[in-house]
């Protein structure tokens, strides 16, 4: 019995498909877990009332369905009217300061979705993607893959950032990165900002790893 058959048409049923999260089965585990992420995306409404269940899914033993959950937060971050998603944040982007970096990308992913949802939050939100500098993560390389989603991630929301020196400087000192390809996104990055200087207050240096 697949994961759709027994859950019925995936979208319908929130309840069901958080049922499913705790099956002994993978395949239904992991199909619900992409449906709720979907599901964050075109109904975050559906979800909401579920904000406290997917918080605590940030510890759970699985990895994937931690990065799920955080995908999750980020889509309800849209409909977050009790702002939930603020008091949470500094267990949501813990993960940027490593050791793991597919979980750091997930963090800093979402910390964009977020900043979009909550412009006021930007500051702080791309002053934890800043982290990234200062983090410990399994290699070397890994630490430039991270890099480079910080780059991307940070791009999608720079225009919501009252003071942007600190992001461009972190972009810019990535032109020399070791990685060709987060050399490309700094590059890209780049060419798409004025080079007027931003009026405004500098965010955090983000230090904090």
């Amino acid at each position: 019995m697949t994961a759709k058959t027994k859950m019925g048409r995936p979208g319908t049923c929130p309840t069901a498909l958080i049922e499913g999260i705790g099956s002994k089965t993978a395949a239904v585990r992991f199909e619900s877990a992409k449906t709720l992420v979907r599901m964050s995306e075109t109904e975050p409404e559906l979800l909401y009332p579920h904000f406290d269940l997917f918080l605590a899914m940030l510890d759970h033993e699985n990895s994937i369905l931690r990065w799920n959950a955080a995908q999750v937060l980020a889509g309800l971050a849209s409909v977050d009217s009790e702002e939930k998603i603020e008091a949470a944040l500094d267990k949501y982007l813990s993960p940027i300061c490593g050791p793991e970096m597919i979980a750091a990308a997930t963090a800093m992913q979402g910390a964009a979705r977020i900043a979009l949802a909550k412009p006021r939050l930007a500051g702080r939100l791309a002053a934890a993607i800043l982290w990234v500098r200062n983090a410990k993560y399994k290699t070397a390389e890994c630490r430039n893959v991270a890099i480079g989603h910080a780059i991307v991630s940070l791009g999608q929301f720079f225009h919501l950032l009252a003071g942007q020196d600190a992001a461009v400087a972190f972009v810019t000192a990535q032109l020399e990165n070791p990685r060709p390809a987060t050399r490309k996104k700094a590059e890209a990055f780049l060419k798409a900002r004025s080079r007027q200087s931003t009026v405004g207050s500098r965010p955090p240096s983000g230090s904090r790893c």
